[in-house]
C-alpha cells in the first residue's frame, strides 16, 4: 500500500489549481508566497563546482565566469511600485499601503523587450527597469502577461550597453547539465549561481490556479529576488525563466523551477502578435490511479485517471464527463469514488494527471480531444471540444494543486 498516499488530487483544464497559502514546505512563488504541492518524488543532484567549465563535454562549454561576462549586461533589476487597500476594525475607512516588490528579467532582442515573470509586475501602477549598477533606472511598459505560465514581456525604450540574451532550446536540456543562474537575489543585483538540471517535465502551479509544463528543476542557488531571471545553459542561452523555489526554510534549499524556454518563446509570439495569450481549457480535477488504489478501492481499471470533479459550463462538463459520486477510504485516505476513469487520450495510455494537463497544454481553444473513459465498468469514447482557459480559479471548492 505504499503508493497510495501518491494519489494526486489535480484539476484537469490547462491550469493547477490552488491558493498562495502560507505553508511549512512547499513552492515559494518567489517573490509573493507559497503555493502548496503534493509532488515529492524529484531529489537533486550534486551542484556543479564553479571552477569548472559549464560544460564538461569533452572541454567544450563556457566557464560560469564566461557566461557570467557575457549575458550579466543584458540581466535587467526590476522594481514593481503597488498599492494594497487595507481596513481594519480601528479604521474609519480603508488605508492605502505603498509597496515595492523586487525581481530579475532579461532583455531578449534588440528593440527593448524585457521577459520576466508575471508575478513581479502583475497589479503594480509602476514598473521600473534598470541594467546595470551605475545605469540610469527607467519606467518600463508591460506590454502583455501569461498568469497561466508565470511570465510577463515588458518594453523600455533605452537598452544602451544591454545584450540581448538569445532563448536556446530547452527540449535539449538533459539531466545532469551544468546551468548558470543570473538575477538579483534579495536585491544583491546580478548575482551568479551554478549547478545542474536537477530534473526535467516537473509540473508547478501558475499564480492563476493552472498548471505549468515541462519544467526544469536545477540546484543552482535561486531566492526571493531571482524570479524572471535567466537560466542558461553551457553555451550561455537562456533554456529557462527562474520562477519558483520547493523550501522548508524560505530560502533556496537546492530544488528550484524554471519555466523552459520553448514555453516562453510562444508566449512572447503570441503577445507581439495579439496582445495576449491564448490557453485550451479542459475543466477536470482527478487523480493518478495505481494497482494500489484499484484493489483497495474495487476499481476496474490498475492505471489511469478517476475524475474527481467536473467544472460547471466547461467543455468536460458539455461533453458529459462525470464527476466522483461519493467517496472511499483506504488507510484512512479519503478518496473520489463513482467518476469517469480516463485510460486514453486521443488513444495513448494515461497514467496520471501530468498527462492530461500535458495533452491539454498542447493543444489551443477549438481543438478537440477523444477521451477514452471507463464508466460502470463499461468502456466509451468520448470527444471534447477543448475551451478557452478562463483568468483564473475561482471556484474557493476546488481543490489544489491543479487544473488542465
Amino acid at each position: 500500500m505504499a503508493r497510495i498516499g501518491r494519489f494526486l488530487s489535480t484539476s484537469f483544464g490547462s491550469a493547477v489549481l490552488g491558493g498562495l497559502v502560507v505553508a511549512v514546505a512547499g513552492l515559494l512563488l518567489i517573490e509573493t508566497g507559497v503555493i502548496d504541492t503534493d509532488d515529492d518524488s524529484g531529489s537533486s543532484l550534486a551542484a556543479a563546482p564553479l571552477t569548472r567549465p559549464a560544460s564538461q563535454s569533452e572541454g567544450k562549454g563556457l566557464t560560469v565566469n564566461e557566461i557570467y561576462d557575457r549575458a550579466s549586461k543584458g540581466v535587467a533589476f526590476i522594481r514593481s511600485q503597488m498599492t494594497e487597500t487595507t481596513q481594519t476594525p480601528f479604521d474609519l475607512f480603508p488605508q492605502k499601503q505603498q509597496s515595492t516588490a523586487t525581481g530579475s528579467g532579461f532583455l531578449i532582442d534588440g528593440d527593448g523587450h524585457i521577459l520576466t515573470n508575471a508575478h513581479v509586475v502583475q497589479g503594480a501602477q509602476r514598473v521600473d527597469v534598470q541594467f546595470s549598477e551605475d545605469g540610469e533606472s527607467q519606467q518600463a511598459e508591460v506590454v502583455g502577461m501569461d498568469p497561466s505560465s508565470d511570465l510577463a514581456l515588458l518594453h523600455v525604450d533605452d537598452t544602451q550597453g544591454a545584450t540581448p540574451l538569445p532563448l536556446g532550446d530547452s527540449s535539449k536540456a538533459e539531466v545532469g547539465d551544468p546551468v548558470v543562474a543570473i538575477g538579483n537575489p534579495f536585491g544583491l543585483d546580478r548575482t551568479v549561481t551554478s549547478g545542474i538540471v536537477s530534473a526535467l517535465q516537473r509540473q508547478i502551479q501558475a499564480p492563476n490556479g493552472f498548471s505549468i509544463s515541462d519544467v526544469i528543476q536545477t540546484d543552482a542557488a535561486i531566492n526571493p529576488g531571482n524570479s524572471g531571471g535567466p537560466l542558461l545553459d553551457s553555451s550561455g542561452a537562456v533554456i529557462g525563466i527562474n520562477s519558483q523555489i520547493a523550501s522548508q526554510s524560505g530560502g533556496s534549499e537546492g530544488v528550484g523551477f524554471a519555466v523552459p524556454s520553448a514555453t516562453a518563446s510562444d508566449v512572447v509570439s503570441q503577445i507581439l502578435e495579439n496582445g495576449s495569450v491564448q490557453r485550451a481549457y479542459l475543466g477536470i480535477t482527478g487523480g493518478e490511479i495505481t494497482p494500489e488504489i484499484a484493489q483497495a478501492l474495487s476499481l476496474p481499471a490498475e492505471q489511469g485517471v478517476l475524475v474527481e470533479r467536473v467544472f460547471s459550463g466547461g467543455p468536460a462538463d458539455a461533453a458529459g464527463i462525470k464527476g466522483a459520486t461519493g467517496q472511499g477510504t483506504v488507510a484512512g485516505e479519503t478518496f473520489p469514488v463513482g467518476g469517469d476513469i480516463i485510460t486514453k487520450i486521443d488513444g495513448k495510455d494515461v497514467t496520471g494527471m501530468d498527462e492530461v494537463i500535458s495533452a491539454v497544454n498542447e493543444h489551443d481553444p477549438g481543438d478537440e480531444l477523444t477521451l477514452t473513459l471507463l464508466r460502470d465498468g463499461n468502456e466509451q469514447d468520448v470527444t471534447v471540444k477543448l475551451g478557452d482557459r478562463p483568468g483564473r480559479i475561482q471556484d474557493s471548492q476546488a481543490p489544489s494543486p491543479s487544473v488542465p
